[in-house]
């Protein structure tokens, strides 16, 4: 059984709707950025490229759940939710790959530490990424912003080290290591 994203994505959303063009338009945005790491930069690595694009495609689907109404989504869950419910709604649909980027994708990965220690509404486990793929799907999400524009918006280095260091230096660390190993550039 093949998975087709924009299949999923409109069983939860309606096409048309601002949540669903801002959720296809940053799954490609973010698909575009993780393809190129995983071709241009990673190269002695076999990374399923199929993966790559379709959960780029789909690591968000559950913010439909979440109550962000700039995004269009009146759902009961704080936006932090987001990524285990989506993990939970692929797996259901037998897609438990897929499912782990949706948890292992917000912020820079979750420690159980962080969410005992931020009293996050999160399952009590790890959820940082631990694949290859995985980690350049996180690194890829950082740098477009769901603002409720359709289109989205890039984020600057500087955006992004300011969103993160607001929920820990790890985070930040974490984003580090990866910019200068996905994309050659060394962060202060």
């Amino acid at each position: 059984m093949g998975i087709h994203p924009l299949e999923i994505i409109e069983h939860y959303f309606a096409p048309g709707s601002q949540c669903y063009e801002m959720l296809v338009c940053h799954g490609k945005a973010v698909a575009e950025k993780a393809i190129e790491i995983a071709t241009h930069r990673i190269v002695s690595e076999n990374l399923d490229l199929k993966f790559i694009e379709e959960a780029a495609m789909l690591h968000d689907i559950g913010i439909f759940l979440t109550d962000t109404p700039k995004l269009g989504c009146i759902g009961p869950y704080p936006y932090v939710c987001h990524g285990y419910l989506g993990n939970q709604i692929l797996c259901a649909m037998g897609f438990p790959k897929h499912g782990l980027v949706c948890e292992r994708h917000v912020g820079a990965g979750i420690s159980l530490e962080d969410i005992r220690q931020f009293g996050l509404p999160l399952p009590e486990r790890d959820m940082r990424p631990v694949t290859l793929e995985e980690e350049i799907l996180c690194y890829a999400d950082k740098f477009h912003s769901k603002n409720g524009a359709p289109e989205g918006r890039y984020k600057t280095f500087e955006e992004i080290e300011n969103s993160l260091k607001a929920i820990g230096d790890t985070q930040w660390n974490r984003f580090r290591e990866w910019a200068l190993r996905f994309d050659g550039i060394r962060l202060g």
